[in-house]
């Protein structure tokens, strides 16, 4: 395919959609897809790993985060496009980064559906031990599906009660735990937790640094924004006031809830037996705290599901638009919405059921390992992209844009390396190894793909002119 020198082109091919999310939707979407099973269940990973450390862990994640929103946002207010950073990549690196961006972002959405929709039947298990875990995945599977065939309006208006019921939880977290350290008359609650059981840093520099890992894996969907920038009614005003709200909210949720944690329950006990969330309603004797978290944490993996199951459709849509699936994905219905490429990014469903009859004990574990490489990949790509971006930008006369990244390009480069670096760490830890033994691989697999199709297309594309004749 030929390189693209103007990205009219990108936009024009991907147009159809119904650009009617509001700019609070938009907010809604990247917290409640950024806020799920990484806050819920990941925080007490993170706290065995890090000890009260994992304070760092998420404030250097948080880093990370921040320096990919400021690059994403400058792009996304230039070029508001449901193909978003793939797009990017294609316009402004080459044809292959477009085509590899896409799909290791699609095939990680893919598979992160799947671990939601697993999480889901574990879940449903606390109310209803004795019905098997597919009838859940069935279930909650054609609820969201529905809701995201119908209309963008209608998935935008369940995620923002979705998200808006994570946040009213985490908020009274707050409250509660900060209720607890200050007016509670409890001698083994306090700062004292920071340093009493090993110290502040009991498994050294490597048990903090691997621990940024599970942050960022939290932080994890905040780049969707960028992909629903494509339906947004006004992306150019939408799009940072969405960006930064939902940034700053997210940052503040992760390390002040954190920070209460590790001052509540002892680090060595946060993830052995249960959540810390529960651990503090506990500590305060609320009835029924189990359940009130139970019903939290299922509607957190449900809203994350509904996100991605919306984020893989649009960019398969943007896949098959660029010419790299087949058209009928690109296809819209009535109602503005890619129902072809939707059901194919239901594929991650398919594979859940699957390994929930087969494995259900390890079904969690093994899809979380599967997906997170290609998301990662996405972000260390934005970076990338970002840098070249800028330059291309701005030597081509672009107008002034209402965002721009502070620091380029040294704080561009910043977030690739600490990236980078994070992600190329997990090699040597037993837990996370699998994301670059799967990533690798995938990698690998979708580069021969990308050269094998621009084979075969660039061979179709001359026989097809040769066929015609010259053209009169």
């Amino acid at each position: 395919m030929k390189h693209n020198d103007n990205f009219q082109d990108i936009i024009e091919r991907e147009k159809g959609l119904n650009k009617s999310l509001k700019t609070s939707q938009l907010t809604m979407i990247a917290i409640g897809g950024a806020i799920g099973t990484g806050l819920f269940l990941g925080s007490g990973l993170a706290i065995g790993s890090a000890g009260p450390s994992v304070i760092v862990s998420y404030a250097i994640g948080a880093l990370i985060s921040l320096l990919l929103m400021g690059c994403l946002s400058e792009m996304t207010v230039a070029h508001p496009t449901s193909g978003s950073f793939g797009a990017y990549a294609e316009r402004y690196l080459n044809p292959w980064a477009g085509f590899a961006v896409r799909y290791s972002y699609w095939f990680s959405l893919v598979c992160a559906v799947g671990t939601e929709i697993t999480a889901v039947a574990i879940y449903m298990k606390y109310w209803f031990p004795t019905v098997p875990g597919i009838v859940w995945i069935l279930l909650f599977s054609a609820l969201l599906l529905y809701v995201n065939a119908t209309s963008v309006n209608v998935f935008g208006a369940v995620e923002y009660w979705f998200s808006l019921i994570k946040i009213i939880a985490i908020v009274g977290f707050i409250i509660l735990a900060a209720y607890v350290i200050v007016g509670g008359n409890q001698t083994n609650i306090g700062t004292q937790n920071l340093t009493i059981h090993g110290g502040f840093f009991p498994n050294g520099f490597w048990g903090m640094w691997i621990a940024i890992f599970v942050s960022l894996f939290s932080y994890l969907s905040i780049e969707m924004i960028a992909v629903s920038a494509g339906e947004a009614e006004d992306p150019e005003k939408a799009v940072p006031i969405a960006l930064r709200s939902a940034v700053i909210r997210l940052i503040l949720f992760y390390l002040l809830t954190l920070f209460l944690m590790v001052m509540i329950v002892p680090w060595s006990s946060a993830g052995s037996d249960k959540s810390p969330f529960v651990k503090v309603m506990e500590i305060l004797h609320i009835p029924g705290a189990a359940g009130i978290m139970n019903f939290v944490i299922l509607v957190a993996a449900l809203s994350a599901m509904n996100s991605q199951l919306y984020i893989s459709t649009r960019m398969m849509f943007s896949l098959s638009r660029a010419g790299y699936a087949p058209k009928k994905l690109g296809q819209l219905s009535k109602n503005k919405v890619p129902v072809i490429a939707l059901s194919t990014s239901a594929i991650g469903i398919a594979i859940a059921s699957v390994y929930s009859v087969i494995s259900p004990n390890t079904a969690f574990v093994q899809m979380i390992s599967i997906s997170s490489f290609g998301a990662m990949f996405a972000w260390f790509m934005i970076f990338v992209t970002h840098f070249f971006f800028r330059k291309k930008w701005d030597q081509q006369g672009g107008r002034k844009l209402p965002v721009r990244m502070i620091g380029y390009p040294y704080l561009t480069i910043l977030g690739a390396i600490l990236l980078a670096s994070v992600v190329l760490s997990t090699w040597f830890s037993p837990m996370f190894k699998g994301t670059l033994v799967f990533g690798f691989p995938e990698l690998i697999f979708i580069s021969v793909a990308y050269f094998i199709w621009k084979k075969t297309n660039s061979k179709s594309h001359d026989e097809s002119i040769s066929n015609k004749g010259p053209s009169l």
